[in-house]
């Protein structure tokens, strides 16, 4: 079968087609036949190795979907013929993450999506909803279940409440998406007015261009008339903390989920604590809030933006777009 891998070095000249021996599912294990992968920006990383420096050679990304073709003895969870999205972290099945549960995540260490068949413990994967394609559900492991964490589990939102996501990509379309559909307002910020006006055609209320308006933390509590944004979705741009922790009302949320400008923004501690803001960092989700959010994504018939479309020959090209920042919502490949 096809694959791909980062073979002796990091970098996206190193990426390589291979091809490796078919798996064949043993004990409690399956087989899914992955159909879609859909990129994060944590695959490009790890591409270029900035992740962590994974072993090598390493099949990366981490978001997918397929369908089951093989299960092995004792598996009663999935059956032949299912449709089903692989789970970021292989070993968070449910309640509170921890030490444990987090360290068996897709896509380095363990081996990615960009496989034709992959090898699974039965417990590591959940099906998705009827309505969507593979395309679509290839998104929701990993950005769509970050959102879904950020607005839901960790700072819920509901009518009366405003949220700002920053950019438009994968987790902040997901989360415009959702906390629209809880009943909270949505701010969106982005550097791009063609951007912002497919933001506001997905329901965002207010729009702030970053680049015309870079004190856009103040320019979102005048939108709320003062009083700040009850939970920003910080997406670790550069030098936006500060903007945020800005933007945010007393007692409100901060929920960062990237590394998108660094490792490192600056923050004014004295308004850190002086707001009394509460800063969540989050890394995905447990398969019980892959379950919650795909039961609330099939009652509303919500469907992931995807904004372009590679084949599997065209992974370099996918990895070099999600790099200049060009896309509105998901990339996705067809394995």
């Amino acid at each position: 079968m096809k694959v791909w891998e980062i073979q002796n070095a990091y970098g996206i000249e190193n990426m390589h087609e291979a091809e490796r021996p078919e798996p064949k599912a043993g004990k409690g294990q399956i087989v899914v036949a992955i159909r879609a992968a859909s990129l994060n920006y944590r695959d490009l990383i790890t591409v270029l190795g900035y992740a962590g420096g994974f072993p090598l050679p390493l099949i990366p990304f981490s978001d997918g979907a397929g369908e089951v073709v093989d299960v092995g003895a004792g598996v009663s969870r999935v059956a032949p013929g299912d449709r089903v999205c692989p789970l970021f972290f292989q070993s968070w099945m449910d309640g509170p993450i921890t030490a444990e549960s987090r360290n068996r995540p897709l896509g380095g260490p363990l081996s990615g999506v960009l496989q034709q068949k992959m090898l699974l413990d039965d417990y590591g994967v959940a099906k998705f909803p009827a309505h969507l394609s593979y395309d679509e559900a290839a998104t929701l492991p990993c950005a769509g279940l970050t959102a879904w964490r950020a607005v839901k589990v960790e700072a819920p939102v509901g009518p009366g409440d405003t949220v700002l996501v920053q950019g438009t990509g994968g987790v902040s379309i997901f989360a415009l998406q959702f906390a629209k559909a809880l009943g909270a307002k949505v701010i969106a910020t982005s550097s791009s007015d063609e951007k912002l006006a497919r933001a506001k055609a997905l329901g965002a209320d207010h729009l702030i261009n970053y680049k015309t308006t870079p004190d856009w933390g103040a320019k979102a509590r005048e939108l709320t008339g003062g009083k700040g944004v009850d939970v920003v979705v910080e997406v670790g741009g550069e030098n936006t903390m500060g903007q945020s922790i800005d933007a945010a009302r007393v007692g409100g949320h901060i929920v960062v989920i990237g590394v998108l400008g660094g490792y490192s923004s600056p923050v004014i501690i004295p308004v850190l604590f002086g707001k009394n803001l509460h800063i969540h960092g989050i890394t995905v989700g447990s398969r019980e809030q892959f379950d919650d959010m795909c039961a609330h994504i099939a009652k509303r018939k919500l469907k992931p933006v995807v904004d372009k479309t590679y084949g599997f020959d065209d992974v370099p090209d996918a990895l070099r777009l999600m790099q200049a920042g060009g896309h509105f919502g998901k990339i996705v490949v067809r394995v």
